[in-house]
Protein backbone atom coordinates (compact mmCIF):
# COMPACT_ATOMS: atom_id res chain seq x y z
CA UNK A 1 0.00 0.00 0.00
CA UNK A 2 2.61 2.43 0.88
CA UNK A 3 4.98 1.63 -2.06
CA UNK A 4 1.58 2.25 -4.47
CA UNK A 5 1.18 5.64 -2.55
CA UNK A 6 4.73 6.97 -3.07
CA UNK A 7 4.50 5.30 -6.89
CA UNK A 8 1.41 7.95 -7.35
CA UNK A 9 3.35 10.96 -5.55
CA UNK A 10 6.38 10.16 -7.73
CA UNK A 11 3.94 10.31 -11.23
CA UNK A 12 2.52 13.36 -10.03
CA UNK A 13 5.95 15.12 -8.86
CA UNK A 14 7.21 14.14 -12.63
CA UNK A 15 4.35 15.08 -14.58
CA UNK A 16 3.91 18.73 -12.56
CA UNK A 17 8.35 19.28 -13.48
CA UNK A 18 7.41 18.43 -16.59
CA UNK A 19 4.50 20.71 -17.26
CA UNK A 20 6.61 23.31 -15.12
CA UNK A 21 9.33 23.35 -18.07
CA UNK A 22 6.95 23.43 -20.51
CA UNK A 23 4.63 26.39 -19.59
CA UNK A 24 7.71 28.46 -18.09
CA UNK A 25 7.36 31.32 -19.96
CA UNK A 26 7.83 35.10 -18.28
CA UNK A 27 4.25 36.54 -18.08
CA UNK A 28 2.64 33.74 -18.60
CA UNK A 29 -0.36 32.46 -16.22
CA UNK A 30 0.23 29.12 -17.01
CA UNK A 31 3.47 29.16 -14.61
CA UNK A 32 1.69 30.22 -11.95
CA UNK A 33 -0.37 27.02 -12.46
CA UNK A 34 2.33 24.72 -12.86
CA UNK A 35 4.31 26.07 -9.86
CA UNK A 36 1.07 25.53 -8.04
CA UNK A 37 0.85 21.55 -9.05
CA UNK A 38 4.29 21.55 -8.28
CA UNK A 39 4.05 22.73 -4.94
CA UNK A 40 0.80 20.04 -4.05
CA UNK A 41 2.37 17.12 -5.29
CA UNK A 42 5.56 18.09 -3.10
CA UNK A 43 3.35 18.36 0.14
CA UNK A 44 1.58 15.31 -0.51
CA UNK A 45 4.50 13.78 -1.05
CA UNK A 46 5.25 14.88 2.18
CA UNK A 47 2.62 14.41 4.01
CA UNK A 48 2.47 11.01 2.87
CA UNK A 49 5.47 10.01 4.26
CA UNK A 50 5.66 11.60 7.31
CA UNK A 51 2.39 11.87 8.75
CA UNK A 52 1.69 9.77 11.96
CA UNK A 53 -0.95 7.70 10.41
CA UNK A 54 -1.31 5.99 7.18
CA UNK A 55 -3.06 8.16 4.49
CA UNK A 56 -5.36 7.29 1.85
CA UNK A 57 -4.76 8.65 -1.23
CA UNK A 58 -7.90 8.79 -2.86
CA UNK A 59 -9.94 10.47 0.04
CA UNK A 60 -7.17 12.89 1.07
CA UNK A 61 -7.01 13.75 -2.96
CA UNK A 62 -10.77 13.73 -3.33
CA UNK A 63 -11.23 16.07 -0.66
CA UNK A 64 -8.53 18.07 -1.84
CA UNK A 65 -10.40 18.55 -5.13
CA UNK A 66 -13.70 18.94 -3.64
CA UNK A 67 -12.52 21.71 -1.27
CA UNK A 68 -11.19 23.87 -4.32
CA UNK A 69 -14.55 23.39 -6.69
CA UNK A 70 -15.91 24.23 -3.20
CA UNK A 71 -14.80 28.15 -3.76
CA UNK A 72 -16.01 28.22 -7.49
CA UNK A 73 -19.65 27.85 -6.81
CA UNK A 74 -21.77 24.65 -5.44
CA UNK A 75 -22.61 23.48 -9.54
CA UNK A 76 -18.66 22.59 -9.68
CA UNK A 77 -18.48 18.86 -8.91
CA UNK A 78 -15.75 16.44 -8.95
CA UNK A 79 -17.74 12.90 -9.98
CA UNK A 80 -14.99 9.53 -9.71
CA UNK A 81 -15.97 6.82 -11.46
CA UNK A 82 -17.64 5.11 -8.95
CA UNK A 83 -20.78 8.07 -8.67
CA UNK A 84 -20.88 8.18 -12.73
CA UNK A 85 -23.88 5.84 -11.74
CA UNK A 86 -25.38 7.96 -9.81
CA UNK A 87 -24.79 11.12 -11.65
CA UNK A 88 -26.23 9.53 -14.90
CA UNK A 89 -29.43 8.81 -13.12
CA UNK A 90 -29.81 11.95 -12.35
CA UNK A 91 -29.42 13.16 -15.81
CA UNK A 92 -31.64 10.57 -17.25
CA UNK A 93 -33.69 9.58 -14.69
CA UNK A 94 -32.63 6.00 -15.56
CA UNK A 95 -31.94 3.20 -13.00
CA UNK A 96 -31.83 -0.49 -12.64
CA UNK A 97 -33.45 -1.23 -9.40
CA UNK A 98 -37.34 -1.70 -8.01
CA UNK A 99 -39.20 1.62 -8.45
CA UNK A 100 -39.74 2.63 -5.06
CA UNK A 101 -39.07 6.22 -3.17
CA UNK A 102 -37.82 5.23 0.29
CA UNK A 103 -37.40 7.24 3.80
CA UNK A 104 -36.99 7.10 7.00
CA UNK A 105 -39.68 7.90 9.28
CA UNK A 106 -38.86 6.99 13.39
CA UNK A 107 -35.78 5.86 12.38
CA UNK A 108 -37.28 3.02 10.12
CA UNK A 109 -36.56 2.20 6.56
CA UNK A 110 -39.91 2.80 5.04
CA UNK A 111 -41.36 2.90 1.45
CA UNK A 112 -42.69 5.87 1.06
CA UNK A 113 -44.11 5.80 -2.97
CA UNK A 114 -44.05 2.47 -5.12
CA UNK A 115 -43.97 3.52 -8.49
CA UNK A 116 -46.66 2.03 -10.31
CA UNK A 117 -46.13 -0.30 -12.98
CA UNK A 118 -42.16 -0.59 -11.89
CA UNK A 119 -41.59 -4.13 -9.95
CA UNK A 120 -41.89 -2.99 -6.11
CA UNK A 121 -45.64 -1.79 -7.00
CA UNK A 122 -46.45 -5.08 -9.27
CA UNK A 123 -45.12 -7.35 -6.27
CA UNK A 124 -47.63 -5.47 -4.10
CA UNK A 125 -45.35 -3.82 -1.81
CA UNK A 126 -47.28 -0.63 -0.06
CA UNK A 127 -46.60 2.77 1.33
CA UNK A 128 -45.56 2.02 4.84
CA UNK A 129 -44.23 -1.05 4.51
CA UNK A 130 -40.93 -1.09 6.64
CA UNK A 131 -37.53 -2.89 5.01
CA UNK A 132 -36.04 -5.30 7.23
CA UNK A 133 -32.96 -6.60 5.07
CA UNK A 134 -31.82 -6.75 1.51
CA UNK A 135 -30.47 -9.74 0.21
CA UNK A 136 -29.78 -11.15 3.71
CA UNK A 137 -28.38 -7.44 5.15
CA UNK A 138 -29.82 -6.12 8.03
CA UNK A 139 -30.77 -2.07 7.09
CA UNK A 140 -32.55 -0.65 10.31
CA UNK A 141 -29.82 1.11 11.26
CA UNK A 142 -28.88 1.87 7.52
CA UNK A 143 -28.46 5.23 6.11
CA UNK A 144 -31.22 5.66 3.17
CA UNK A 145 -28.42 5.62 0.71
CA UNK A 146 -26.94 2.96 1.44
CA UNK A 147 -30.70 1.13 1.58
CA UNK A 148 -30.94 2.92 -2.04
CA UNK A 149 -27.28 1.20 -3.63
CA UNK A 150 -28.41 -2.19 -1.87
CA UNK A 151 -31.84 -1.81 -3.72
CA UNK A 152 -30.38 -0.95 -7.02
CA UNK A 153 -28.68 -3.23 -9.61
CA UNK A 154 -28.37 -4.53 -12.97
CA UNK A 155 -31.83 -5.05 -15.24
CA UNK A 156 -33.14 -8.57 -14.66
CA UNK A 157 -31.13 -9.15 -11.84
CA UNK A 158 -32.88 -10.37 -8.15
CA UNK A 159 -33.30 -8.94 -4.85
CA UNK A 160 -34.76 -10.41 -1.35
CA UNK A 161 -36.16 -7.71 0.44
CA UNK A 162 -37.66 -8.52 3.99
CA UNK A 163 -40.42 -6.20 4.53
CA UNK A 164 -42.62 -6.08 8.15
CA UNK A 165 -45.90 -4.59 7.63
CA UNK A 166 -48.85 -3.24 9.76
CA UNK A 167 -51.38 -5.84 10.54
CA UNK A 168 -49.53 -8.45 8.80
CA UNK A 169 -48.56 -10.14 12.57
CA UNK A 170 -44.78 -12.34 10.80
CA UNK A 171 -42.10 -10.69 8.54
CA UNK A 172 -42.07 -12.12 4.92
CA UNK A 173 -39.61 -11.83 2.42
CA UNK A 174 -40.53 -10.96 -1.16
CA UNK A 175 -37.75 -11.31 -4.60
CA UNK A 176 -38.03 -8.61 -6.48
CA UNK A 177 -36.67 -8.86 -10.16
CA UNK A 178 -35.15 -5.18 -11.01
CA UNK A 179 -35.57 -3.21 -14.23
CA UNK A 180 -34.67 -0.35 -16.10
CA UNK A 181 -36.68 2.42 -13.94
CA UNK A 182 -37.28 5.69 -15.96
CA UNK A 183 -38.72 8.33 -13.46
CA UNK A 184 -41.08 10.13 -15.71
CA UNK A 185 -40.41 13.90 -15.84
CA UNK A 186 -44.53 14.10 -15.96
CA UNK A 187 -45.45 12.29 -12.94
CA UNK A 188 -49.40 13.75 -13.83
CA UNK A 189 -51.45 15.56 -15.93
CA UNK A 190 -55.07 15.80 -16.07
CA UNK A 191 -58.18 17.78 -15.79
CA UNK A 192 -58.44 20.03 -12.88
CA UNK A 193 -62.43 20.86 -13.87
CA UNK A 194 -64.66 20.92 -17.14
CA UNK A 195 -61.49 23.13 -18.90
CA UNK A 196 -58.61 23.40 -17.34
CA UNK A 197 -55.74 21.05 -17.73
CA UNK A 198 -52.74 20.71 -15.50
CA UNK A 199 -49.63 19.20 -15.78
CA UNK A 200 -46.72 18.56 -13.61
CA UNK A 201 -43.53 18.90 -14.57
CA UNK A 202 -40.87 17.55 -12.12
CA UNK A 203 -37.51 17.45 -13.66
CA UNK A 204 -35.91 17.96 -16.90
CA UNK A 205 -34.32 14.89 -17.79
CA UNK A 206 -34.08 13.77 -21.51
CA UNK A 207 -37.52 13.20 -23.23
CA UNK A 208 -39.46 15.76 -20.80
CA UNK A 209 -40.38 17.98 -23.81
CA UNK A 210 -42.08 14.65 -25.35
CA UNK A 211 -43.96 14.07 -21.99
CA UNK A 212 -45.20 17.74 -22.19
CA UNK A 213 -46.26 17.92 -25.18
CA UNK A 214 -48.14 14.26 -24.76
CA UNK A 215 -50.00 15.84 -21.72
CA UNK A 216 -50.66 19.07 -23.34
CA UNK A 217 -51.78 17.27 -26.75
CA UNK A 218 -54.19 15.05 -24.94
CA UNK A 219 -55.60 17.58 -21.97
CA UNK A 220 -56.56 19.74 -25.51
CA UNK A 221 -58.46 16.65 -27.04
CA UNK A 222 -60.20 16.38 -23.82
CA UNK A 223 -61.49 20.28 -24.35
CA UNK A 224 -58.96 21.71 -22.08
CA UNK A 225 -59.43 25.54 -22.93
CA UNK A 226 -56.70 26.92 -19.67
CA UNK A 227 -53.21 24.98 -19.01
CA UNK A 228 -51.81 24.97 -15.73
CA UNK A 229 -47.67 23.69 -16.37
CA UNK A 230 -46.52 23.17 -12.72
CA UNK A 231 -42.90 24.28 -12.19
CA UNK A 232 -43.06 23.93 -8.30
CA UNK A 233 -40.07 22.52 -6.75
CA UNK A 234 -38.43 21.80 -10.45
CA UNK A 235 -34.72 21.59 -9.83
CA UNK A 236 -33.98 21.88 -13.35
CA UNK A 237 -32.10 19.78 -15.69
CA UNK A 238 -30.75 20.20 -19.26
CA UNK A 239 -30.70 22.86 -21.35
CA UNK A 240 -32.10 21.40 -24.26
CA UNK A 241 -35.30 20.23 -22.45
CA UNK A 242 -35.97 23.73 -21.44
CA UNK A 243 -35.44 25.41 -25.06
CA UNK A 244 -37.78 22.52 -26.40
CA UNK A 245 -40.31 23.15 -23.75
CA UNK A 246 -40.59 26.65 -24.40
CA UNK A 247 -41.32 26.03 -27.73
CA UNK A 248 -44.67 24.32 -27.35
CA UNK A 249 -45.71 27.48 -25.96
CA UNK A 250 -43.64 30.21 -28.66
CA UNK A 251 -44.13 30.44 -32.18
CA UNK A 252 -40.88 29.20 -34.29
CA UNK A 253 -37.97 31.19 -35.00
CA UNK A 254 -38.39 32.84 -31.69
CA UNK A 255 -34.94 33.22 -29.33
CA UNK A 256 -35.39 30.76 -26.33
CA UNK A 257 -32.13 31.52 -24.49
CA UNK A 258 -28.49 32.72 -24.85
CA UNK A 259 -25.74 31.78 -23.38
CA UNK A 260 -22.63 34.02 -22.37
CA UNK A 261 -18.93 32.42 -21.08
CA UNK A 262 -15.50 32.58 -21.12
CA UNK A 263 -15.16 30.76 -24.24
CA UNK A 264 -16.56 32.90 -27.30
CA UNK A 265 -16.95 30.05 -29.45
CA UNK A 266 -19.12 28.32 -26.74
CA UNK A 267 -21.49 30.98 -26.94
CA UNK A 268 -24.55 31.00 -28.39
CA UNK A 269 -28.28 31.74 -29.01
CA UNK A 270 -30.88 28.77 -28.87
CA UNK A 271 -34.16 29.77 -30.97
CA UNK A 272 -37.51 27.71 -31.05
CA UNK A 273 -36.86 25.54 -33.78
CA UNK A 274 -40.26 23.34 -34.11
CA UNK A 275 -43.95 24.69 -34.35
CA UNK A 276 -45.42 25.51 -31.11
CA UNK A 277 -48.49 22.94 -30.15
CA UNK A 278 -50.59 26.15 -28.80
CA UNK A 279 -49.75 29.70 -28.67
CA UNK A 280 -53.03 31.33 -28.02
CA UNK A 281 -54.35 28.88 -24.60
CA UNK A 282 -54.42 30.88 -21.74
CA UNK A 283 -51.59 29.71 -19.79
CA UNK A 284 -50.53 30.24 -15.84
CA UNK A 285 -47.14 28.40 -14.58
CA UNK A 286 -46.51 27.66 -10.86
CA UNK A 287 -43.18 28.64 -9.22
CA UNK A 288 -41.56 28.78 -6.32
CA UNK A 289 -39.04 29.71 -4.33
CA UNK A 290 -37.01 26.30 -5.01
CA UNK A 291 -37.71 26.29 -9.22
CA UNK A 292 -34.15 26.77 -10.20
CA UNK A 293 -32.32 26.72 -13.62
CA UNK A 294 -34.43 24.67 -16.70
CA UNK A 295 -37.71 26.08 -14.38
CA UNK A 296 -36.14 29.54 -14.46
CA UNK A 297 -35.52 29.31 -18.07
CA UNK A 298 -38.77 28.07 -19.04
CA UNK A 299 -40.87 30.80 -16.71
CA UNK A 300 -38.65 33.44 -17.86
CA UNK A 301 -39.14 32.87 -21.48
CA UNK A 302 -43.27 32.93 -20.99
CA UNK A 303 -43.18 35.95 -18.58
CA UNK A 304 -40.72 37.48 -21.79
CA UNK A 305 -43.16 37.30 -24.57
CA UNK A 306 -46.00 38.00 -22.32
CA UNK A 307 -46.98 34.36 -22.63
CA UNK A 308 -48.72 33.38 -20.14
CA UNK A 309 -48.76 34.01 -16.40
CA UNK A 310 -46.72 33.17 -13.58
CA UNK A 311 -48.23 32.48 -10.21
CA UNK A 312 -46.89 31.52 -6.75
CA UNK A 313 -42.94 32.77 -5.38
CA UNK A 314 -39.83 34.41 -6.59
CA UNK A 315 -37.81 31.32 -7.78
CA UNK A 316 -34.36 30.24 -6.89
CA UNK A 317 -32.19 32.44 -8.92
CA UNK A 318 -29.67 30.09 -10.36
CA UNK A 319 -28.94 31.55 -14.05
CA UNK A 320 -25.52 29.07 -14.53
CA UNK A 321 -24.85 26.93 -17.50
CA UNK A 322 -23.13 23.45 -16.22
CA UNK A 323 -21.01 20.98 -19.02
CA UNK A 324 -19.40 18.01 -18.35
CA UNK A 325 -15.46 17.25 -19.60
CA UNK A 326 -14.12 13.78 -19.51
CA UNK A 327 -11.23 13.16 -16.97
CA UNK A 328 -8.86 10.31 -16.55
CA UNK A 329 -9.96 7.01 -14.86
CA UNK A 330 -13.79 7.08 -15.83
CA UNK A 331 -14.42 10.33 -13.67
CA UNK A 332 -15.70 13.52 -14.74
CA UNK A 333 -15.77 17.10 -14.07
CA UNK A 334 -19.07 18.77 -14.14
CA UNK A 335 -18.48 23.08 -14.96
CA UNK A 336 -20.15 26.09 -14.85
CA UNK A 337 -19.12 27.06 -18.15
CA UNK A 338 -21.84 30.25 -19.06
CA UNK A 339 -24.58 32.60 -17.58
CA UNK A 340 -27.63 32.36 -19.59
CA UNK A 341 -29.96 35.39 -20.26
CA UNK A 342 -33.44 35.01 -21.35
CA UNK A 343 -34.78 36.56 -24.43
CA UNK A 344 -35.78 40.59 -22.36
CA UNK A 345 -32.05 40.09 -22.05
CA UNK A 346 -32.17 39.29 -18.05
CA UNK A 347 -29.69 37.13 -16.52
CA UNK A 348 -31.23 36.14 -13.30
CA UNK A 349 -28.35 34.75 -11.14
CA UNK A 350 -29.14 35.45 -7.50
CA UNK A 351 -25.94 35.29 -6.08
CA UNK A 352 -22.56 36.63 -7.63
CA UNK A 353 -19.70 33.67 -6.72
CA UNK A 354 -17.03 35.40 -8.38
CA UNK A 355 -17.09 38.41 -5.14
CA UNK A 356 -16.92 36.71 -1.96
CA UNK A 357 -16.48 38.06 1.91
CA UNK A 358 -13.57 37.97 3.68
CA UNK A 359 -14.85 34.63 5.12
CA UNK A 360 -15.72 33.16 2.00
CA UNK A 361 -19.38 33.73 2.22
CA UNK A 362 -21.10 34.82 -0.94
CA UNK A 363 -24.77 37.07 -0.43
CA UNK A 364 -27.29 37.36 -2.70
CA UNK A 365 -27.72 40.45 -5.38
CA UNK A 366 -30.06 43.43 -3.15
CA UNK A 367 -33.27 44.28 -4.92
CA UNK A 368 -31.42 48.04 -5.14
CA UNK A 369 -29.06 46.56 -7.70
CA UNK A 370 -31.26 44.60 -9.60
CA UNK A 371 -31.72 46.29 -13.20
CA UNK A 372 -35.09 46.49 -15.21
CA UNK A 373 -35.67 45.03 -18.19
CA UNK A 374 -38.84 45.14 -20.66
CA UNK A 375 -41.00 41.68 -21.83
CA UNK A 376 -42.89 41.81 -25.31
CA UNK A 377 -45.88 44.12 -24.30
CA UNK A 378 -43.66 46.61 -22.19
CA UNK A 379 -44.02 45.13 -18.86
CA UNK A 380 -40.72 45.92 -16.24
CA UNK A 381 -38.95 42.83 -15.43
CA UNK A 382 -36.14 42.57 -13.08
CA UNK A 383 -32.95 40.33 -13.42
CA UNK A 384 -30.48 39.18 -11.15
CA UNK A 385 -32.80 37.30 -7.78
CA UNK A 386 -34.80 34.64 -9.56
CA UNK A 387 -38.20 35.37 -11.59
CA UNK A 388 -40.44 37.40 -9.83
CA UNK A 389 -44.52 36.07 -10.44
CA UNK A 390 -47.33 38.09 -11.50
CA UNK A 391 -49.29 37.07 -8.89
CA UNK A 392 -47.67 35.98 -5.72
CA UNK A 393 -48.96 33.23 -3.53
CA UNK A 394 -46.88 33.49 -0.42
CA UNK A 395 -45.27 30.15 0.82
CA UNK A 396 -47.97 28.40 3.30
CA UNK A 397 -47.33 28.38 7.27
CA UNK A 398 -49.32 25.49 8.97
CA UNK A 399 -50.87 25.33 12.50
CA UNK A 400 -47.78 24.03 15.24
CA UNK A 401 -50.26 21.13 16.01
CA UNK A 402 -50.17 20.79 12.23
CA UNK A 403 -46.65 20.68 12.07
CA UNK A 404 -45.64 18.09 14.77
CA UNK A 405 -47.85 15.81 13.78
CA UNK A 406 -46.46 16.03 10.22
CA UNK A 407 -42.90 15.74 11.76
CA UNK A 408 -43.81 12.96 14.41
CA UNK A 409 -44.91 10.51 11.22
CA UNK A 410 -48.38 10.55 12.80
CA UNK A 411 -50.35 11.02 9.75
CA UNK A 412 -47.67 9.08 7.83
CA UNK A 413 -48.56 6.22 10.67
CA UNK A 414 -52.08 6.67 10.57
CA UNK A 415 -53.02 6.53 7.41
CA UNK A 416 -52.00 2.91 7.78
CA UNK A 417 -53.82 2.44 10.43
CA UNK A 418 -56.96 3.33 8.58
CA UNK A 419 -56.10 1.25 5.43
CA UNK A 420 -56.23 -1.85 7.75
CA UNK A 421 -60.57 -1.11 7.83
CA UNK A 422 -61.18 0.20 4.30
CA UNK A 423 -60.36 -1.69 1.66
CA UNK A 424 -61.44 1.44 -1.07
CA UNK A 425 -62.43 4.91 -0.90
CA UNK A 426 -63.95 7.39 -3.14
CA UNK A 427 -61.81 9.07 -6.02
CA UNK A 428 -58.55 11.15 -5.28
CA UNK A 429 -60.27 14.08 -5.94
CA UNK A 430 -64.05 13.21 -4.68
CA UNK A 431 -62.62 11.66 -1.33
CA UNK A 432 -63.48 13.50 2.23
CA UNK A 433 -62.36 12.35 5.62
CA UNK A 434 -66.14 12.17 7.69
CA UNK A 435 -66.17 13.82 11.07
CA UNK A 436 -66.85 10.09 12.65
CA UNK A 437 -63.30 9.13 11.59
CA UNK A 438 -61.53 12.52 12.42
CA UNK A 439 -62.43 11.58 15.39
CA UNK A 440 -61.58 7.88 15.36
CA UNK A 441 -58.01 9.58 14.42
CA UNK A 442 -58.15 12.09 17.72
CA UNK A 443 -59.13 8.73 19.71
CA UNK A 444 -56.13 6.83 18.24
CA UNK A 445 -53.88 10.01 19.21
CA UNK A 446 -54.74 9.88 23.00
CA UNK A 447 -51.72 7.75 23.81
CA UNK A 448 -48.89 9.61 21.29
CA UNK A 449 -46.32 12.03 21.93
CA UNK A 450 -46.53 15.04 19.24
CA UNK A 451 -46.21 17.97 21.70
CA UNK A 452 -45.07 21.63 20.63
CA UNK A 453 -44.60 25.17 20.93
CA UNK A 454 -46.34 27.81 19.70
CA UNK A 455 -44.79 31.07 18.84
CA UNK A 456 -47.25 33.41 21.43
CA UNK A 457 -45.66 30.68 23.94
CA UNK A 458 -42.34 30.96 22.46
CA UNK A 459 -42.73 34.82 22.42
CA UNK A 460 -43.90 35.07 25.85
CA UNK A 461 -41.12 32.65 27.30
CA UNK A 462 -38.19 35.14 25.85
CA UNK A 463 -40.20 38.00 27.63
CA UNK A 464 -39.79 35.85 31.20
CA UNK A 465 -36.16 35.62 30.49
CA UNK A 466 -35.21 39.23 29.38
CA UNK A 467 -37.36 40.75 32.46
CA UNK A 468 -35.57 38.49 34.57
CA UNK A 469 -32.08 39.10 33.14
CA UNK A 470 -33.27 43.37 33.35
CA UNK A 471 -34.59 42.59 36.87
CA UNK A 472 -38.29 43.67 36.10
CA UNK A 473 -39.69 39.92 36.16
CA UNK A 474 -41.21 40.35 39.66
CA UNK A 475 -43.12 43.25 39.27
CA UNK A 476 -44.79 41.85 35.98
CA UNK A 477 -44.98 38.18 37.07
CA UNK A 478 -48.74 38.36 38.11
CA UNK A 479 -49.62 39.16 34.92
CA UNK A 480 -46.80 37.18 33.17
CA UNK A 481 -48.74 33.84 34.80
CA UNK A 482 -51.80 35.21 34.22
CA UNK A 483 -51.17 35.91 30.09
CA UNK A 484 -49.40 32.11 30.19
CA UNK A 485 -52.88 30.63 31.47
CA UNK A 486 -54.51 32.28 28.50
CA UNK A 487 -52.65 31.77 26.20
CA UNK A 488 -51.01 27.90 26.80
CA UNK A 489 -52.10 25.23 24.19
CA UNK A 490 -54.29 22.79 24.64
CA UNK A 491 -54.02 19.66 22.42
CA UNK A 492 -57.49 18.64 22.29
CA UNK A 493 -58.63 22.26 21.59
CA UNK A 494 -56.14 22.46 18.94
CA UNK A 495 -57.52 19.56 17.18
CA UNK A 496 -60.49 21.22 16.77
CA UNK A 497 -59.53 24.60 16.04
CA UNK A 498 -57.11 23.36 12.99
CA UNK A 499 -59.38 20.57 12.10
CA UNK A 500 -59.37 21.04 8.47
CA UNK A 501 -55.91 21.64 7.82
CA UNK A 502 -55.30 18.82 9.57
CA UNK A 503 -58.15 16.92 7.26
CA UNK A 504 -56.64 18.20 4.47
CA UNK A 505 -52.85 16.76 5.16
CA UNK A 506 -54.41 13.01 6.34
CA UNK A 507 -56.58 13.25 3.37
CA UNK A 508 -53.39 13.11 1.55
CA UNK A 509 -51.59 10.60 2.84
CA UNK A 510 -54.78 8.72 3.08
CA UNK A 511 -55.34 8.77 -0.53
CA UNK A 512 -51.42 8.33 -1.23
CA UNK A 513 -52.16 4.44 0.20
CA UNK A 514 -54.95 3.67 -2.39
CA UNK A 515 -54.27 6.09 -5.26
CA UNK A 516 -50.55 6.69 -4.94
CA UNK A 517 -48.49 9.70 -6.48
CA UNK A 518 -51.36 10.52 -9.13
CA UNK A 519 -53.78 10.57 -6.16
CA UNK A 520 -51.76 12.81 -4.31
CA UNK A 521 -51.86 15.65 -6.16
CA UNK A 522 -55.22 15.07 -7.71
CA UNK A 523 -56.13 15.52 -3.75
CA UNK A 524 -54.36 18.81 -3.30
CA UNK A 525 -56.36 20.31 -5.71
CA UNK A 526 -59.07 21.69 -3.24
CA UNK A 527 -56.73 23.06 -1.00
CA UNK A 528 -53.76 24.24 -3.26
CA UNK A 529 -53.65 27.95 -3.06
CA UNK A 530 -51.39 28.35 -6.61
CA UNK A 531 -53.85 26.24 -7.86
CA UNK A 532 -57.20 28.14 -7.37
CA UNK A 533 -55.93 31.58 -7.66
CA UNK A 534 -54.88 30.35 -11.23
CA UNK A 535 -58.89 29.35 -11.98
CA UNK A 536 -59.64 32.37 -10.62
CA UNK A 537 -57.62 34.71 -13.35
CA UNK A 538 -58.81 31.76 -15.85
CA UNK A 539 -62.24 33.10 -14.62
CA UNK A 540 -61.77 36.53 -15.68
CA UNK A 541 -60.01 36.65 -19.12
CA UNK A 542 -60.27 40.58 -18.97
CA UNK A 543 -57.71 40.59 -15.37
CA UNK A 544 -55.82 37.97 -17.45
CA UNK A 545 -54.93 40.09 -20.57
CA UNK A 546 -54.55 43.68 -18.19
CA UNK A 547 -51.88 41.28 -16.28
CA UNK A 548 -50.36 40.58 -19.48
CA UNK A 549 -50.99 44.25 -20.84
CA UNK A 550 -48.73 45.54 -18.10
CA UNK A 551 -51.82 47.64 -16.66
Amino acid sequence: MKKNVKKIAFFIVLIASVTLVAFNRPGDKYFEIAKNIDIFASLFKEVNAYYVDEVNPNQVMKKGIDAMLESLDPYTNYIPEDEIEDFRTMTTGQYGGIGAVIGKRNERPIILMPYEGFPAHKAGLMVGDEIVSVDGIEVTSKATSDISKLLKGQSNTQVKVVVKRLGVPEKFEVVLTREKIKIDNVPYYGMVNNNTGYIKLSDFTSNASKEVKKALVELKEKGAKNIILDLRDNPGGLLSEAINISNLFIPKDKEIVRTKGKIAEWNKIYNALNAPVDTEMPLVVLTSSRSASASEIVSGVIQDYDRGILIGERTYGKGLVQATRPLTYNSQLKITTAKYYTPSGRCIQAIDYSHRNEDGSVGKIPDSLRVAFKTKNGRTVYDGGGISPDIEVGDRTIAPITSSLISKGLLFDYAGVYVLDHKKIKGAKEYEMSDAEYQDFIKWLANKEYDYSTKVENTLEDLVNFSKKEKYYDAIKPQVESLKAQISHNKEKDLMTFKDEIKEYLEEEIVSRFYLQKGVVEASFDDDEDVTAAIRIFNNPVEYNKLLQGK
